[in-house]
């Protein structure tokens, strides 16, 4: 059987390998890996100020969509100045995603989005963000090791019966965090189905008429890439093998 297509985005940042030190269109490794294991194909998406304008020259390529982790989201995308802890924003990055996923939710394409994707879904919406948590909550416990999954687990509360609690496969859910701003108001569309137990920081969020009107829109401020034993991007891949016939028309007819 054909394997469904995931466009996973990728981060712009500086990088060495080798000999080289250079601007790179990068992703980790676990984030392919998670996607392979669940039967997806990985199409990587750098960013491309072309498709900013017309998205679906990309979309009609791909069965669903994930937004990965990475830099800050620059806040002038939701109207406020930067805060001294958001630092190494990529306007580039964000501008390709931003109207990624705005074309992907209107045409009905599966969504993920992770960590920093989880937030650009809120933004791309008309949402705003807490830029530092620490100076709101009085802890950092969401992000306890700079660069590091280590020591980094918390527990997650999921509303029963969403989407997110039917991909993390229960309500009372383990996750692995590394992040330092989170969601401030909710962008239109969306509803919060799950919370941090750390202090109540919404850590899911997705499409408010749920599968009856959008079939898999949602975003986790938590990795699964980190986790193995995690059903969230294998619930997304699900999600892009039952893509609506025209999706499959779409694609073949691009190739």
């Amino acid at each position: 059987m054909t394997r469904p297509v995931i466009g996973m985005c990728t981060a712009l940042e500086q990088a060495r390998w080798s000999v080289w030190e250079q601007p790179a269109m990068l992703l980790a490794r676990n984030y392919v890996d998670a996607v392979q294991r669940a039967g997806a194909l990985v199409l990587m998406l750098p960013p491309d100020t072309h498709l900013v304008e017309d998205p679906d020259q990309v979309l009609d390529l791909i069965d669903g969509l994930v937004l990965t982790g990475g830099a800050d989201i620059d806040p002038a995308f939701y109207g406020q100045q930067a805060h001294a802890e958001t630092v190494g924003t990529v306007s580039e990055r964000d501008a390709f995603e931003i109207a990624l996923v705005r074309a992907a939710i209107e045409r009905d394409l599966p969504v993920l989005g992770i960590c920093r994707g989880m937030q650009l879904i809120n933004v791309a919406r008309g949402g705003t963000l807490l830029q530092h948590l620490p100076e709101h909550f009085g802890h950092g416990e969401h992000r306890r090791a700079i660069g590091s999954f280590d020591g980094a687990d918390h527990d997650v509360r999921l509303l029963e019966g969403t989407l997110a609690a039917r991909a993390a496969g229960e309500c009372k859910h383990a996750t692995k965090s590394h992040h330092h701003q989170g969601i401030d108001r909710l962008g239109e569309g969306l509803v919060v189905s799950g919370r941090s137990t750390l202090d109540e920081l919404p850590e899911a969020i997705e499409w408010e008429g749920g599968p009856s009107d959008r079939r898999f829109v949602l975003g986790v401020q938590w990795h699964p890439e980190a986790d193995a034993a995690s059903s969230v991007i294998g619930a997304l891949v699900q999600a892009a093998m039952a893509e609506p016939a025209g999706h499959v028309q779409a694609r073949e007819s691009a190739s």
